[in-house]
């Protein structure tokens, strides 16, 4: 309880403190125009207010991934909460918010094409494939797990496959519609449920006879699955993101003022740590880890989900607690594949004003979906989550690059892009999906891996400032 507590205080002045810290760091404008007044269009690029931006940020990153992360994450014990605390307020927040504000000095551009701006050409193209296979692995898992948890809810009357049609057709016109046709009138609808259902496991789980672990550094998983580096791939969303870096692009073209930022990008991560945060207290709560291992490999943590809400709310307030749950990935797996139409789109360099040009590139990306949903959620699970953090990878170095040239404290967004490059080398390395050396010699492997990446980053760097490359994009 006392651990529950001083994690969500914990989050709580890390966005009024080290959040205000960033934003210095990083010097907002207000006499910029933004992408959404710059580049206006009436599609993607669509003037909203900031709470309005900040709910569709905060529903856009937070799919499954802040449930069924904690969930999985849970089985380590308390030792997940510190990542969850510690990554969102130094990495994961630093990390959407810098992508977020480099992207509106940059009239909205995503990330294959800062990535191209500030690390090269040729990485350009490297990053424009993992984040479309992140965006199509994304969109894909959050039709299936909204879809189980539906089945769950709905008692097994409707078969899962009518169940993903379904969803299907929403993340359709959700891809080629205006983003204020459906995503701006629905969102606050699916927030208000959402944070209902979440609000209510967390203060019925604070005053039951649920006993909440306190903190332990020790490892509990039933498997004895190594802390690191699987932890930073079990619990991404809700600690750090790399899928956040292909959707805060969204909202930079809809933000009116630069100061709107650090409560638009910096305080949702926030955000949706405490709902990870509640999820993983609320899974070590009500299950053992023998119990919660095997309700995880019996399908997906959907059970788990049903199972905590029901058992904490009744019958109706469980009810909303999964339709919150549904809620999650449903409203980030349709930004996925708007997300991923805009990427094409941008590196195709075709206009999107014409529902036919809109059409031309989403038809095939839902066509490659639906045949996705045929793999084994655990096997997309896996492979989502590396690409997912190869992807954050990316975006903090863009970060380091862009601080570094414009004479700031690149070190904010260095340390944690060090430390999640690092992970990722020494997971591709040890992983039954990689090479599946032992992890002992993939954690020293992936030394000189991390030091010859560092060196050619800092050559690039002093190369780049050197020939003082653009960081802003200079608007009227």
């Amino acid at each position: 309880m006392l651990t529950f507590a001083i994690s969500i205080i914990l989050l709580v002045f890390g966005y009024l403190i080290y959040g205000k810290f960033i934003e210095k760091v990083f010097e907002p404008n207000d006499t910029r125009r933004t992408p959404a007044y710059e580049n206006s269009d009436g599609v993607d690029y669509v003037p909203m207010n900031k709470h309005k931006n900040a709910l569709i940020q905060l529903l856009n990153i937070a799919g499954t991934g802040p449930i069924f992360g904690p969930i999985m994450g849970a089985l380590f014990g308390p030792v997940a909460f510190i990542w969850i605390v510690v990554g969102s307020i130094f990495a994961g927040a630093v990390h959407d918010y810098l992508t977020g504000m480099i992207s509106i000095r940059n009239r909205g551009a995503h990330i294959p094409e800062l990535a191209g701006k500030f690390l090269g050409a040729v990485s350009k193209h490297i990053v424009n494939v993992f984040a479309l296979l992140l965006l199509l692995l994304v969109g894909t898992v959050f039709v299936t797990t909204p879809a189980s948890l539906l089945a769950i809810l709905l008692n097994g009357k409707v078969a899962v496959g009518i169940l993903i049609t379904i969803i299907f057709i929403y993340y359709f016109l959700s891809t080629i519609l205006p983003i204020d046709k459906i995503i701006g009138r629905f969102y606050p609808i699916f927030g208000a449920v959402l944070l209902l259902g979440t609000l209510g496991v967390g203060v019925t789980l604070l005053f039951s006879d649920y006993t909440i672990p306190e903190l332990s550094l020790a490892n509990m998983h039933p498997e004895n699955v190594p802390i690191f580096p699987i932890l930073f791939f079990t619990i991404t969303c809700g600690a750090l993101s790399g899928f956040h870096a292909t959707q805060s692009p969204i909202i930079s073209r809809t933000v009116e003022k630069e100061s709107e930022g650090r409560y638009v990008f910096y305080g949702m991560m926030i955000a949706e740590a405490v709902i990870a945060m509640i999820w993983a207290a609320a899974a070590m709560s009500l299950l053992d880890g023998q119990t919660l291992n095997e309700m995880i490999n019996s399908g997906t943590p959907s059970a788990v989900v049903n199972e905590v809400s029901m058992t904490l709310l009744g019958a109706v307030g469980g009810t909303l607690a999964v339709l919150g749950a549904i809620v999650l990935p449903i409203t980030s797996g349709d930004t996925a594949f708007r997300a991923a139409r805009s990427i094409i789109a941008d590196y195709i360099k075709m206009d999107q004003k014409k529902v036919g040009k809109r059409l031309l590139i989403a038809l095939p990306l839902f066509a490659v979906s639906a045949l996705l949903t045929q793999i084994d959620f655990n096997i997309l699970w896996r492979y989502f989550s590396w690409a997912n953090q190869a992807t954050a990878g990316i975006a903090l170095w863009i970060a380091t690059m862009y601080l570094y040239i414009k004479g700031k404290k690149y070190i904010v967004s260095l340390v944690p892009a060090i430390f999640i490059t690092y992970m990722v080398f020494v997971y591709i390395l040890s992983e039954k999906i990689g090479f599946n050396l032992d992890l002992n010699v993939s954690f020293i492997a992936g030394i000189p891996m991390m030091v010859i990446f560092i060196i050619w980053f800092f050559r690039k760097a002093k190369s780049n400032k050197a020939n003082k490359i653009e960081t802003d994009i200079v608007v009227d």
